[in-house]
């Protein structure tokens, strides 16, 4: 189910466990599998006692949360977890990520920070850098994690650095806010007023020569990975004495700037933060998360660098998994919920078709990667017994009424056959005549059941010797009347298996119909999801190629012809690889489109596929 729900307070999401390594918390994973919505994360870091934590708490819509702490000692330790609903984004949920302040002299693990601060950015839609007073060469020293990134995070499996492209990282990396707090300078370049953000990009201008490697190295990090930047510089919210008890500052308390630049950047994460993403454009979920968190912080216990590759592999499995129990389940409580029997065919037909659309949905909501429909196919293959099995049980309770009612309109007949009361000249013709009213009667009352044909038929066979008998006994009747009213007898019996044949077979086709339905449902469900994958994966390109166009255009503008050169290649590569990309994407589908044909044909006996190529067609055009 999607959160629904606020949680009252802060979680740790990561910690360390009792040997020193991190681990995910229990309580918090809990949560995050509650969440079935596509989730917005913003996580905040920074040094500690920058006061990280008060701008999560007014994204939280609260006043108090995040422990602030009002001494030099660091308050948060790992990372807190507060999921609130969207304020912004209806079926969303954002989630908000404190982590432990950096640079901690007491603590003295710079290894920790580090992973700390790779976690959150592997972790987040938006990354929040937090710091205090300017951003000068100090400033951006301290952000020395930066530049580590790429010695901590693989984004292909079994590659290294080197081969990796600024673009790989740019792709998955979340968008970059630095929030600069206590500021107390003109933003001002020479006489000239300008934006926080253009001061921002003016503290990364980088300087020409070797000599400047290292000047320039946190710099180009940031401008290489990130492609979407944003600065606010936050006046000090409130004098000294005040900012000890910052949670109980009402807002008339706090500088009227600072509450103003608190509330325009609020408004700027909850408009311009997207959900999370990961490789390939797939949205992820609340449950997802947590599934990434874990895959991340076994890797970094086990000593190895966190791999974005390999993480969306290690979460197609666990996700896959999750994504047919859940659709499965969906489906057989919605049906048991609804499926009243006995039902019509086309009511249940109509129910079935309705509830597997929604668990499809549920399905490619949370599946990953399952590019074979390796569990599609598993999907497609339990819905289809379980959805046999409903109508098995929806005969049997239509079979069990329909003799029910057979036997009722019976009962006196059965006691006439029982005394002989039909053995005497004349008795056929009344036995024929009482036979014809129960069997209209009986139909009348079993007229919108679905066996009620088919309990005739078995009924009426069974007469028929019952029927000769009373026949042979009946001395008003001559010989050739008597062989002429069985074989009217037999004829009846024969026409009404025809019925009861019939009445399968409409059973039958009705089951055919909801195959192709379900070949159908799966195929475009698919298509749509590779829509809205396309779609995204489209927008971090151009993103991407953004970015570097406006890159390539600084370096160019401070001379650093190289650069411009180096530039100018990838802008080239990314461009053939979005036309590649955008041509390749037809094929694929119908790659798709005939896998689960190909499934279908596996696992719904005697169904064979009909072509939809005006459906494909159009699909192909879309793409094109």
């Amino acid at each position: 189910m999607a959160f629904g729900g606020r949680m009252s307070a802060p979680v740790c999401l990561i910690e360390d466990d009792q040997s020193g390594k991190l681990c995910v918390r229990k309580e918090a994973r809990d949560i995050l599998d509650a969440i079935n919505e596509p989730v917005v994360v913003v996580s905040v870091v920074g040094l500690y006692r920058t006061g990280k934590s008060y701008l999560m708490n007014r994204l939280a819509g609260q006043q108090s949360g995040f422990a602030l702490g009002s001494t030099i000692e660091s308050k948060t330790k790992g990372i807190w977890m507060w999921c609130v609903p969207h304020p912004c984004k209806t079926g969303h949920t954002l989630v908000l990520l404190d982590t432990e302040g950096l640079g901690d002299v007491k603590k003295g693990d710079e290894k920790h920070d580090t992973w700390i601060f790779c976690l959150a950015v592997l972790l987040s839609s938006t990354l929040v850098y937090n710091s205090l007073g300017v951003i000068d060469n100090m400033a951006l020293e301290k952000l020395h994690y930066i530049t580590e990134l790429t010695e901590n995070i693989r984004v292909k499996a079994g590659g290294s650095p080197d081969e990796e492209q600024s673009d790989d990282f740019m792709r998955v990396f979340p968008s970059f806010v630095w929030a600069v707090r206590d500021f107390t300078l003109e933003l001002k370049l020479g006489d000239e007023h300008i934006t926080s953000d253009a001061y921002l990009e003016s503290a990364l201008v980088l300087k020409k020569g070797s000599s400047a490697e290292k000047y320039n190295l946190p710099r180009r990090c940031l401008r290489h990975f990130f492609a979407v930047r944003k600065c606010f510089v936050f006046p000090r919210p409130a004098d000294t004495q005040k900012m000890k008890r910052m949670e109980e500052l009402t807002e008339s308390e706090l500088d009227s700037e600072f509450l103003e630049q608190a509330n325009t950047f609020c408004q700027y994460i909850y408009s311009n933060s997207d959900a999370k993403t990961i490789t390939g454009g797939q949205t992820i979920t609340g449950a997802a998360l947590g599934n990434l968190a874990e895959v991340y912080v076994e890797a970094i216990g086990s000593g190895k660098i966190p791999c974005l590759e390999n993480a969306v592999v290690s979460l197609s499995k666990i996700q896959n998994v999750r994504a047919v129990d859940q659709a499965l389940q969906h489906y057989l409580t919605e049906m048991l919920n609804y499926a009243t029997f006995p039902l019509n065919p086309k009511e249940l037909s109509d129910l079935h078709t309705f509830i597997e659309k929604k668990a499809i949905e549920v399905f490619i909501s949370t599946c990953f990667g399952d590019n074979d429909q390796k569990y599609q196919r598993e999907l497609m293959g339990k819905i289809y017994d379980e959805y046999q099995h409903l109508c098995q049980q929806n005969n049997e309770v239509s079979l069990t009424q329909c003799e029910e009612e057979l036997r009722k309109v019976f009962s006196k007949m059965e006691k006439h056959i029982s005394r002989g009361s039909y053995l005497r000249p004349g008795g056929y013709q009344e036995y024929r005549a009482s036979l014809a009213n129960i069997t209209s009667e009986y139909r009348e009352r079993t007229k919108s059941q679905i066996m009620s044909e088919e309990v005739l038929s078995k009924f009426l066979k069974a007469q028929e010797d019952v029927g000769n008998m009373i026949l042979q006994a009946d001395q008003s009747l001559s010989k050739a009347e008597q062989e002429r009213e069985a074989q009217i007898l037999k004829n009846e019996t024969l026409k009404q298996r025809q019925r009861g044949l019939e009445e399968q077979n409409r059973l039958q086709q009705q089951a055919f119909k909801d195959m192709e339905r379900t070949h159908k449902e799966h195929v475009n469900q698919v298509i749509h999801q590779m829509e809205r994958e396309q779609e995204r994966m489209m927008k971090d390109n151009e993103r991407v190629l953004e970015a570097k166009l406006r890159e390539k255009d600084a370096v160019m503008k401070q001379g650093l012809d190289e650069q411009a050169l180096k530039l100018q290649r990838q802008i080239n590569n990314l461009q053939d690889e979005i036309i590649k990309a955008k041509n390749s994407q037809p094929s694929k589908v119908e790659r798709v489109v005939d896998g689960i044909s190909a499934a279908a044909e596996l696992v719904l006996p005697g169904f064979v596929p009909k072509l939809i190529s005006s459906g494909i067609s159009a699909v192909v055009k879309w793409f094109k």
